[in-house]
């Protein structure tokens, strides 16, 4: 008599590696000893320094969180079909880590001395279990572990987290291999075997125009749904989403979760106007997995509730902490924990949507403005927000708005639970000021372009640095277009947000000392926010908006653009570029410190060298002034 539950048990773990290298009546014989275990959410597996078990484990259902004990960072997370435990197997010492259930989650448990002699025979299973055991390693390139499978032991910590191995370069293949639209099916399933590759890139005028995976043959043709006989053309992915070669092991694991997609494809510039010079699998950056962002997205989207996202959030800040200790790059740390925040706020988006009662009557879009939608809300600041939801007719307007105002509220108090405050000044999608279909939308930013007051060059200073975070980008783009088209019927407005940009007061006296607050809550303390951060951020609001340039938010960014833009004027914009980092990295660090936004500087606790670099931006400051006030004309209107 067969049994049942081996039976089910080979059929799982066949779709999985290493088993899948396996030959079927040796997979049968290995489930008749696997052990299923059951185990509640936040039940060990196993602790850190614990003896080996005679197993190592396979999850078949929930989700396992490794991590050092007594720390809160979440190292990795395994799901169905991952395999974890496998100290015991590789080396002769206690697990290094402490294996927690996520959530409800039943586990394989893979004898080893039934799984080893399997191992030994089979050279795919062996180079998989290196691989697994390596990406967990302070070096997942390392050759060291190579050849010294089992009992190999070794004297350094395997998971020291001292090195952010995600910010390094990724390796990826350059040996492209192509074909035309015409291309039939049949000739390119045959070259992908030659080659053994689980993609080819389709091109067109030596450009790239679409990818076809092992997975497109699969679910496109095996299925029957296009005949074997047709093009390249009907089955590619098209257009595809490219990037620049320059990708760090961390942007490409976000890039492919971010698109829902396995493989990416380089260009010289990261557009598909140049030609390919690469292509990077999943497979490529398996190794290649240490501790990085890839498993605190996976953590956002696996949230059901604001509770889980808000413990994530700490997560998020010690990983900031790492990054600044060891002087990362501020631009790349940036793009990094913007996206991290970005994944929060729709994952809680996506949980309100849940909880409403009826679904969305039409289109909306979610934007995160200020701070969040520049790309440089490092801390957990106060949010600023706003809804646009597509034309309605007027009869149902107000009950339109009514479901936005609500999910908007739904969203805000989320957003405040995960740790962003709430907005002093209510510049939230639940204020009703903030949520307008897009006619609305472009009705007020009209007005405050033309009527261009203290408050509505305040509200165009905050709104006109928006992001799309979730729905339909369309609506934010043609509000985009309507911005750039009243802004240049009416260019007197530039001058009004020049003078704008010139009334925060110095961040330094007649001799260079810093000018600190006098009195109040903050007294002796340096404004970073108000003399520094945004002068700067100001200045090339109205310098990249003057210049139509839409998609360029982040401040660092838009004075690299200007400096393309005005070759002219390269030096100051670049000097802005560096100058709005620092400042942003100052003000983080003073933010980590005290728990705080980091708007005010402690002087005292700075060091020397930290104090000349801060006074180093001031000249900056003053110089970026200098030229919009000249350029605008700001004088004139003073007059």
């Amino acid at each position: 008599m067969k049994n049942t539950i081996s039976e089910r048990i080979a059929d799982f773990l066949k779709n999985y590696p290493p088993f899948s290298a396996l030959e079927s009546p040796q997979l049968e014989i290995l489930s008749l000893e696997v052990v299923i275990i059951h185990k509640e959410t936040n039940t060990i597996v196993f602790s850190e320094n614990e003896n080996p078990h005679k197993h190592f484990y396979v999850v078949n259902k929930g989700a396992i969180a490794l991590s050092k004990e007594g720390s809160s960072q979440i190292l990795d997370i395994c799901d169905e079909g991952d395999v974890f435990g496998l100290r015991p197997l590789l080396a002769h010492e206690n697990y290094r880590l402490e294996a927690k259930a996520y959530e409800e989650t039943i586990l394989y448990a893979i004898p080893i001395k039934d799984f080893k002699p399997l191992a030994l025979e089979n050279k795919r299973i062996g180079n998989f279990l290196i691989e697994s055991f390596a990406s967990n390693t302070g070096n997942p390139y390392s050759i060291k572990h190579r050849g010294k499978l089992y009992g190999i032991n070794n004297e350094s910590d395997q998971y020291s987290t001292n090195k952010i191995l995600d910010l390094q370069p990724i390796k990826y293949s350059t040996d492209l291999i192509t074909c035309k639209e015409g291309t039939k099916i049949k000739t390119i399933a045959d070259k992908m075997t030659e080659y053994n590759v689980s993609s080819i890139l389709v091109e067109k005028d030596d450009l790239p125009v679409g990818i076809i995976t092992d997975k497109d043959l699969r679910k496109k043709v095996a299925t029957g749904l296009f005949p074997i006989t047709g093009s390249a053309k009907t089955i590619m992915s098209s257009p595809i989403i490219t990037y620049p070669k320059e990708l760090t092991l961390a942007q490409s694991q976000m890039a492919m979760m971010k698109s829902n997609i396995s493989h990416l494809v380089l260009t010289e510039d990261g557009t598909i106007d140049t030609p390919a010079v690469g292509i990077l699998s999943k497979h490529d950056i398996m190794v290649a997995v240490g501790n990085n962002p890839a498993v605190l997205i996976r953590a956002i989207k696996r949230a059901a509730d604001a509770k889980r996202l808000r413990g994530i959030r700490h997560g998020i800040m010690n990983l900031l902490r790492g990054y600044l200790d060891q002087n990362i790059p501020l631009g790349l740390v940036s793009k990094i924990i913007s996206e991290l925040n970005d994944a929060s706020t729709k994952q809680m988006i996506q949980i309100a949507l849940s909880k409403m009662e009826k679904e969305p009557p039409v289109q909306f879009t979610w934007l995160s403005m200020g701070s969040q939608g520049r790309g440089e809300q490092l801390l957990n600041t106060d949010q600023d927000n706003a809804i646009i939801f597509k034309d309605v007719p007027e009869q149902k307007l107000e009950t339109t708005r009514q479901y936005f105002l609500k999910l908007g509220e739904r969203i805000s108090q989320g957003l405040n639970t995960i740790g962003f405050e709430y907005c002093p000044a209510e510049m939230m999608a639940s204020n009703r000021s903030w949520c307008h279909s897009l006619s609305e939308w472009k009705n007020v930013t009209a007005h405050w372009i033309h009527n261009p007051g203290p408050e509505e060059i305040l509200l165009s200073s905050i709104f006109f640095d928006y992001n799309v975070v979730f729905g339909d980008k369309g609506l934010a783009d043609e509000l985009s277009q309507s911005i750039f088209d009243h802004a240049h019927q009416y260019p007197q407005f530039f001058t009004h947000l020049a003078s704008g940009a010139l009334q925060n007061p110095s961040p330094s006296g007649f001799f260079r000392d810093f000018l600190v607050e006098q009195d109040g809550e903050h007294k002796d303390f340096f404004d970073l926010k108000l003399r520094a951060l945004m002068p700067i951020i100001d200045a090339a609001r109205v310098l990249i908006l003057s210049h139509s340039i839409k998609s360029i938010n982040n401040t660092a960014e838009r004075y690299e653009k200007l400096a393309e833009l005005e070759p002219n004027n390269k030096e100051l914009y670049l000097a802005c570029s560096y100058a709005s980092k620092a400042l942003l990295k100052f003000r983080t660090r003073q933010g980590l410190l005290h728990n705080d936004s980091g708007r005010y500087i402690a002087l005292d606790q700075l060091n020397k060298e930290e104090k000349i670099k801060l006074k180093r931006t001031f000249k900056t400051v003053k110089d970026i002034q200098s030229l919009i006030e000249v350029r605008f004309q700001v004088k004139n209107l003073l007059r």
